[in-house]
């Protein structure tokens, strides 16, 4: 099927999901009564290995569903899905492949971009991040005062060390190489501070993630950290390797380090924790093997996209709820609550991985969106997230919620059972009672005390938080993300959104230079609200 230049809201089935919208918007399809019908989970709900999703308390029936599959026939995701993972340049705006899946393709299977097969390169970076991670672990490789390293500390921002906090925090548990994982991402003074109490800097390796080696903050926080290397008289060139782009000024031969690794053009930064981005700091703190795992898992959940049909297809038919809710329910945020303290970073990389995507205002052919793309994403761990903004989630604005459980734990459950059960059971009520209380809500003459219900969520269910599963966790996010870039037929590898500010920032700083040269330099040429705060920047106080 052809869409309409203009983009797929012009579409005859765009217009039969927003009449079918204002049916399931009444009071008899209420989620209570949704829920209720016969074999709704088995109807509602999708299983792949270890990765269960539940969508039976979304606010969807049998012909919504139906009318979503063929919103994505229209849109043809998939054939778009299949052109990304073979290697077209469908980043339009900026001329590139978008291969973050073949940063974890294990297999033998070639993978092209303009003709030439990439996967012998990326294979070669795998293999020198395993051999370093080897030498470091074993001793081999040092300190500038002979001492192994204990520390280290990945200096990026943004997709630079989003993901990897994520899978480093999921993954503590298989972290068994005694060496502790700090990240320096801000380029607030405190954020540096706090670090060097954190480190023994003799034992301390430092990761500079950059892909162009141009990101003001990670300059500035790399000078610092060579500076407070060099006072602590060690020589950086044993304590520094970088992460970045061939022949970037951080790819500089005449500029010693310990080792570099390199990124590639067509993965993108929010992309890229299964590459070398993610792989040195991640193969360092866990080991290269738990590493590995992770990829696995990654690109098992890879296969499952590239080959499901879309009725099975776990990342598209969740992708495609998300713009039930967003486009046609009216829902413009989207709670992430892991019922896991070892996801509490989820929903920080998930937040840039899906507004940086999907934050944009006009289609791949430069038409302006007739409705609006991305959500609002936020989160925080179940049951913290209970006692935080579900007054929110129950009684106030309603949001649909991501809950995500995992079956066995990390850590065994041992025998104290407060209140007769473990806290794993504790969290796996709260986790399922919060859930069917959106949905069902509580009638009450006390308006206080009266919960609407009819508000939606999913479930996804883990066996466990192996570093296999992260890999699939993390992928099926991915996936979702660029599947609904796909519908809305938006560019989800771009992000020309966070340039304008850079840009005045960077004429601000030439203006803020010129006041550190000379004190007589005044900012009579800049608007005056900008001006009173570079003033007050300077006199220290208000």
């Amino acid at each position: 099927m052809s869409v309409d230049k203009h983009g797929i809201s012009r579409s005859p089935v765009w217009k039969k999901l927003k009449e079918h919208a204002e049916y399931i918007k009444r009071p008899e399809n209420h989620l209570k009564y949704l829920i209720a019908k016969k074999d709704r989970l088995k109807n509602f709900s999708l299983k792949s290995v270890d990765f269960f999703y539940d969508f039976s308390r979304q606010r969807v029936d049998d012909k919504a569903m139906d009318l979503l599959f063929e919103l994505a026939e229209t849109a043809e995701v998939q054939k778009k899905y299949q052109a990304m993972i073979r290697g077209e340049k469908i980043n339009v705006t900026e001329k590139r492949a978008a291969l973050h899946t073949a940063s974890r393709n294990l297999s033998d299977k070639p993978v092209y971009v303009d003709g030439m097969d990439v996967m012998p390169e990326i294979e070669h970076e795998r293999q020198k991040i395993k051999f370093f991670a080897e030498q470091v672990h074993s001793g081999d490789i040092l300190g500038s005062s002979g001492k192994k390293f204990r520390h280290i500390v990945v200096i990026g921002i943004g997709g630079s060390y989003l993901g990897t906090e994520f899978v480093s925090n999921a993954l503590f548990a298989f972290a068994k190489k005694n060496i502790e994982i700090h990240f320096l991402t801000n380029v607030d003074p405190h954020n540096f501070e706090t670090v060097k109490t954190q480190i023994d800097p003799e034992t301390t390796l430092w990761i500079i993630i950059s892909k162009s080696f141009t990101t003001v903050e990670t300059y500035a926080n790399m000078v610092h950290a060579e500076e407070y290397v060099k006072s602590c008289g060690l020589d950086p060139s044993k304590h520094f390797v970088t992460v970045t782009s061939k022949g970037s000024p951080g790819d500089d031969p005449d500029n010693p380090l310990l080792a570099t690794f390199h990124m590639f053009d067509f993965i993108g930064g929010r992309f890229s924790v299964t590459s070398a981005v993610g792989g040195v700091p991640l193969s360092l703190y866990l080991g290269y093997d738990h590493f590995e795992r992770f990829l696995e898992g990654a690109g098992e959940m890879d296969i499952h996209t590239k080959y499901a049909p879309i009725q099975e297809n776990i990342p598209l038919v969740s992708a495609l709820i998300g713009i039930w809710n967003n486009n046609f329910l009216g829902y413009q945020a989207q709670g992430i609550i892991p019922y896991a303290s070892p996801l509490s970073k989820l929903a920080p990389h998930i937040q840039q991985l899906n507004m940086e995507s999907n934050g944009k205002s006009v289609t791949i052919n430069n038409y302006e969106l007739d409705e609006s793309s991305g959500v609002i994403v936020f989160g925080e761990p179940g049951t913290n997230a209970q006692h935080s903004f579900f007054q929110l989630a129950h009684q106030g604005h309603p949001f649909p919620i991501d809950f995500i459980g995992v079956i066995s734990p990390q850590y065994p459950q041992g025998s104290c059972r407060p209140n007769g059960v473990t806290n794993h059971q504790e969290l796996w009520a709260n986790m399922i009672s919060q859930a069917t209380a959106l949905a069902v809500g509580k009638d009450s003459d006390e308006k206080v005390r009266f919960f609407q219900g009819n508000r939606p969520s999913s479930t996804l269910l883990l066996n466990d938080l192996s570093p296999t599963n992260i890999g699939r966790l993390l992928s099926y996010y991915e996936a979702q993300t660029v599947y609904k870039a796909f519908v809305w037929d938006i560019n989800p590898f771009d992000q020309f959104g966070v340039e304008l500010g850079k840009t005045i920032a960077n004429d601000l700083r030439k203006e803020i230079a010129r006041k550190n040269c000379s004190n007589e330099h005044s900012f009579e040429c800049i608007d005056p609200i900008t001006r009173f705060y570079l003033d007050t920047m300077f006199k220290g106080k208000l």
